[in-house]
């Protein structure tokens, strides 16, 4: 029992911990959108557009639009569903499904409210490429980060090998990225519009996942993870307090 009640106290540290960076990335994104208001961010973003500019090749053109795609509201929407069936089906992990279920549909919600609140204009229009309303802050970028982002949660979480886990985790959040600046190479955003969606997408995945950790402990656990924590920092203290001593 002493064993459970330490490692409930370490996973609700670690839950304190993701909200307070959680609380800085709100912090964070609130800052850039003041910057973006205030049309404080043109150098920034025309010196990046303009690096992008220098790279334009026919096959980076098609590279880039294969990307944007896997990106795009169809393509995600599509492996959600066969994610949906997946985790109800053959992992029947219900909560797994329901939150997952929560932070894709909440994400779409919260794209188009920040799209609606802050409404800026796209750098071009082209609805190839799904480049139409407003821009701020990147739909792909946010969506592409929930769902590839909860991809690697679940990866970490799964019995795979450490090596299998590290390498397609950081091939889907490279994947992230290059989707990311899909949007900038394409014209379809600036590049502070792809910022503000990682870190938009970063906020809601993180409360997502906190949620379903607390769900897990509390589902497989008698262990309460606020008694945990007291315990662990009053364990802590009190070892602290006996080292000073001697």
């Amino acid at each position: 029992m002493e064993v459970e009640t330490k490692k409930a106290g370490f996973l609700a540290m670690g839950l304190m911990i993701g909200l307070r960076i959680a609380v800085l990335f709100i912090w964070m994104f609130a800052k850039l959108a003041e910057e973006v208001l205030e049309d404080n961010l043109e150098r920034f973003d025309s010196s990046i557009i303009g690096f992008f500019e220098t790279l334009e090749t026919s096959t980076l053109n098609a590279v880039y639009t294969l990307l944007t795609e896997m990106g795009s509201v169809w393509f995600v929407a599509s492996l959600s569903v066969i994610l949906i069936l997946f985790l109800w089906f053959k992992a029947k992990d219900k909560w797994a499904t329901l939150v997952f279920v929560v932070a894709i549909g909440g994400n779409g919600a919260l794209t188009w409210l920040l799209k609606q609140i802050y409404e800026r204009g796209r750098p071009s229009i082209n609805e190839a490429i799904d480049a139409v309303g407003f821009s701020f802050p990147s739909g792909h970028s946010m969506g592409s980060l929930v769902f590839y982002g909860f991809l690697i949660y679940l990866t970490i979480r799964s019995h795979q090998k450490r090596a299998v886990k590290i390498a397609l985790s950081m091939a889907l959040g490279l994947l992230i990225l290059l989707i990311g600046t899909s949007r900038v190479y394409l014209g379809a955003h600036f590049p502070s519009d792809i910022i503000a969606g990682y870190l938009a997408g970063t906020i809601w995945l993180m409360l997502c996942i906190l949620v379903l950790e607390w769900i897990r402990w509390q589902s497989n656990s008698q262990v309460n993870l606020g008694h945990a924590l007291q315990g662990l920092f009053f364990s802590s203290y009190g070892t602290t307090t006996q080292q000073r001593k001697h």
